[in-house]
């Protein structure tokens, strides 16, 4: 993302958007439909700034219209935007850097403001560092589409054995209707080796699960 080489040249206060369910990753895309009014007013008041958006799931805990944030949450930045001829706002975030999220800040605003602490997660900045992970691409690509026929969900087989290994890591993660938690650990990860492990693991046990859920014969 043009101008964030470092974790200092971010900004060190930021919205949340809390939304369970949906993580954001570095370089993967999140489309948004907000239509509620105080997310209306945050997207109106980071247009006019650095448009930069924190997403963050909830753990128990808290108010129920407040509820207490995970530890770890990614930030973004709008790169696209329109409005709807009933008021609602359609955005996209593509993902910047994961952050550990600080204290919360007292603020007159309608919508939650945390002090973000990007410096554990300032490799997610330079993707080109990573080393690609040495990914076992039949067995990844067995356990996905077992997993995606289980949900009469698709994808190219191709895909899966030839594909980039970040993105493709990265879109599943955001994209696949894991539990909130499971998608709370692979954005945890700590490399793209650990996220791709867990993310095969994942879909491994998921297999398991539909062993488990077929019928067995009685000798």
């Amino acid at each position: 993302m043009p101008g964030y080489r470092r974790a200092v040249d971010l900004p060190q206060v930021i919205p949340v958007f809390p939304l369970d369910g949906a993580v954001l990753l570095p370089g993967g895309d999140l489309p948004l439909q907000i239509f509620e009014p105080r997310y209306l007013n945050m997207v109106d008041d980071v247009m006019a700034g650095d448009r930069i958006i924190g997403m963050i799931q909830t753990k128990p805990g808290g108010e129920r219209a407040r509820p207490n944030l995970t530890a770890v949450g990614c930030a973004g930045r709008i790169t696209s935007f329109a409005e709807t001829s009933d008021g609602r706002y359609l955005i996209t975030l593509t993902g910047v850097c994961r952050f550990a999220a600080g204290e919360e800040l007292a603020v007159r605003s309608p919508y939650r403001q945390i002090r973000a602490d990007f410096a554990r997660f300032e490799a997610d900045l330079s993707p080109e560092d990573q080393q690609a992970p040495d990914l076992d691409r039949e067995r990844f690509a067995r356990a996905l589409k077992r997993y995606l026929n289980r949900r009469e969900l698709d994808i190219d087989d191709e895909t899966a054995m030839t594909a980039p290994i970040e993105p493709l890591v990265t879109s599943l993660t955001m994209g696949l209707p894991f539990e909130p938690s499971e998608k709370q650990a692979l954005l945890e990860a700590a490399s793209l080796t650990d996220r791709a492990a867990a993310l095969t693991a994942l879909l491994e046990i998921d297999a398991l699960e539909d062993d488990d859920d077929a019928p067995h014969s009685v000798q």
